[in-house]
């Protein structure tokens, strides 16, 4: 990383606008080759200062609730997509208000909302039904929406091909954070299962999922999905990743507050596995930092945790090649996507600062968080 962090706040998240505009560039040439259309998704990644920027490359925004939806509508006012297992009632007009294209999860909720789509007169709001085609190849059950007894989207016993009176479009979203290959051999299955009804659609919705931006994808074989269902059945394709767009791009700047042993060398950071990026417990994964090593690499292997009282809130152990010491920076790598739209105060331990880099303007330190922040979400 050739930024100067010495003067961030930290802990501090940090977005590459270089590298974000490399991602969007990937994107789109996938756009440009097929006339597909590529979404954020904000449930990814929702840094609104960027949007402008996001705006330029994508067609717009997928949402997965009233406020991401109004997010999407205020901040970047492209296509507005949104999908939710289920909508609350209270919140529905106003949800309608912002997007352009709805999802259903489930056929009662397409049947209880419908008419209410199809009363809004300003503008024509496209309507879809998700589907479940029972064909996964994720290994993590908390993030495989088709694991047993999913509650995402109808599976081909519950479909009901009757209801479809009024749907527009087919989603569905099987993937998480993998290559195209994956997607070939879903396709498969969603056409075995779902072609007789694709072939009735304006448009297909394959999802998120896709890792369009990392460097051994590829993106030939993703281009042959979307050319296959356009081909055969004339419908406009979708898709919707929220990692791929800031995959890479971001970074979380930490410091070392203090350091022991117990065992084996602790080092405690300003920074939190369980507030600031929480998916290294749920996944779990292991972030990379810039010049540590793995446990054993180098001559100081330490583990390094979080500030909180949380016991497991542990990040991992890493090495370094001289020992660490209260003061000394720590850059942790792939901090975009997945960590400001997840992040919380447990503990009132506070959020990073949101800071973003460009060449002409170079670091600009857009939000800070204070006290305000914790107490106001509580009573």
């Amino acid at each position: 990383m050739n930024i100067d962090i010495t003067g961030l706040p930290s802990p501090c998240y940090l977005v590459d606008e270089r590298l974000l505009v490399k991602n969007l560039e990937v994107l789109n040439s996938v756009q440009e080759r097929t006339g597909c259309s590529i979404l954020l998704a904000l449930k990814g990644f929702s840094m609104f200062s960027t949007f402008p920027l996001v705006g330029k490359y994508l067609k717009g925004v997928t949402s997965s609730s009233l406020f991401e939806a109004r997010l999407g509508r205020e901040k970047m006012d492209k296509e507005v997509h949104v999908y939710a297992p289920a909508y609350v009632d209270s919140e529905f007009d106003e949800l309608l208000e912002y997007v352009d294209h709805i999802v259903f999860n489930s056929f009662d909720q397409l049947n209880r909302f419908k008419s209410r789509v199809q009363g809004v007169t300003s503008k024509k709001i496209d309507i879809g039904i998700r589907v479940n085609p029972e064909y996964s190849e994720i290994e993590t059950p908390l993030y495989d929406p088709c694991y047993n007894n999913s509650r995402m989207g109808v599976t081909l016993a519950n479909f009901r091909p009757e209801d479809l009176d009024g749907v527009d479009g087919i989603h569905f979203h099987t993937m998480c954070e993998q290559n195209s290959d994956t997607l070939e051999r879903t396709i498969k299955v969603v056409d075995e299962k779902f072609g007789p009804y694709i072939k009735q659609m304006k448009w297909l919705n394959f999802g998120g999922g896709h890792h369009i931006t990392r460097e051994d994808y590829d993106l030939d074989t993703l281009v042959r999905c979307i050319q296959y269902f356009q081909d055969k059945y004339g419908v406009q394709v979708y898709l919707e990743p929220g990692e791929a767009i800031a995959l890479n791009t971001g970074y979380l700047v930490a410091t070392v507050l203090d350091t022991m042993k117990n065992g084996m060398d602790i080092a405690i950071l300003d920074t939190s596995a369980e507030c600031h990026m929480p998916d290294v417990l749920a996944m779990p994964y292991r972030p990379n930092i810039i010049g540590a090593g793995k446990p054993g690499e180098y001559a100081h292997t330490y583990r390094l945790g979080g500030l909180t009282c949380l016991a497991g809130d542990v990040i991992g152990d890493y090495s370094f090649k001289e020992p660490l010491k209260p003061g000394d920076k720590l850059v942790f790598c792939d901090m975009a996507h997945y960590t400001m739209v997840k992040n919380h105060m447990f503990n009132g331990v506070n959020l990073p600062a949101i800071a973003s880099y460009n060449d002409e303007e170079g670091i600009k330190v857009i939000r800070q968080f204070s006290y305000e922040d914790f107490s106001s979400r509580l009573s």
